[in-house]
């Protein structure tokens, strides 16, 4: 935010859960006072029980960077969700299209045994992508079961082929540093005020207004958790906020594995303004990352 608004820029949301309409304490979207400030892009666009993906992420947030880009302004594109920025900076791999009756198939399976079944399914078959992907995250289970079965080979495997080598934009990519210690008592100190702020009473609201539990978006961290307690499934609050706490951190360490990954990151202590302040000066005056 200091640094959008030090040079007029425009933030772009790379974070898959704030497109959700609806989904705001559990998804820490920016305050108001802070969007007014600062114009920001790709939050609130779709209802609850909307498809959303990479691909319709990357189409959305292209036309909007190109609207920003003709204003002259600069385009900060913020967020934890790595597929997205991957598929924005680089295309998505060409793999094969849905097949509708093969994902119907899988959801059937799902309801008649359980997300934990298909989840086992695909630990068997294809470890690689089991290993990256949420036991509860049902739409990606699918997705890489489908692609096993029509191309015969892993969607990890695709993926790696294709490395997202398409170079659309200019770009100089900066990632922030913490202490582990310091990280886990800052998810703690969220995952409470979160709580604190009313995360129950808003997923009360969603179950109320018809979003049912098994949509992705109420089984994003956080949202999965206060539904269990809301239904009955764990004995308390605290229970659910102690597990809310123990996955984030778990997410917070494939986030790490998953940008550790990306060689062309600049990494910077979260804390150090005046060296981003430098570093980005420095960008946008004409210096460029050396494999540009």
């Amino acid at each position: 935010m200091a640094l959008a608004c030090e040079w007029q820029a425009e933030i772009v949301s790379a974070d898959s859960m704030q497109v959700y309409r609806y989904l705001d304490i559990g998804t820490a979207k920016p305050a108001p006072e802070m969007r007014r400030r600062v114009p920001h892009h790709l939050i609130d666009v779709v209802c609850p029980d909307e498809p959303f993906n990479a691909a319709r992420f990357v189409e959305m947030a292209g036309q909007v960077i190109e609207g920003i880009d003709r204003q002259g302004k600069p385009v900060f594109v913020v967020g934890g969700t790595g597929l997205y920025i991957r598929a924005l900076l680089g295309g998505l791999f060409p793999g094969p299209a849905a097949d509708e009756p093969r994902r119907t198939f899988y959801r059937g399976q799902a309801d008649r045994y359980g997300k934990t079944f298909l989840y086992e399914e695909l630990r068997q078959r294809d470890p690689k992508a089991a290993s990256l992907i949420q036991p509860g995250d049902t739409v990606r289970i699918i997705r890489a079961l489908e692609v096993l079965d029509l191309c015969g080979r892993s969607i990890v495997e695709k993926h790696q082929e294709h490395r997202f080598g398409i170079r659309r934009y200019e770009i100089l990519k900066i990632g922030l540093m913490m202490d582990r210690a310091q990280l886990c008592e800052r998810i703690d100190a969220r995952a409470e005020r979160m709580v604190e702020e009313g995360l129950l009473e808003e997923v009360g609201g969603l179950l109320d207004m018809g979003y049912g539990d098994d949509l992705k978006p109420m089984q994003s961290l956080g949202y999965r958790h206060m539904v269990r307690f809301a239904k009955g499934g764990l004995r308390d609050l605290d229970e659910a906020l102690s597990l809310m706490k123990r996955d984030t951190k778990r997410y917070a360490k494939r986030q790490m594995t998953w940008f550790g990954a990306e060689r062309d990151i600049e990494w910077f202590p979260g804390q150090d303004m005046d060296a981003l302040r430098r570093r980005v000066r420095a960008y946008l005056e004409g210096e460029r990352p050396s494999d540009c």
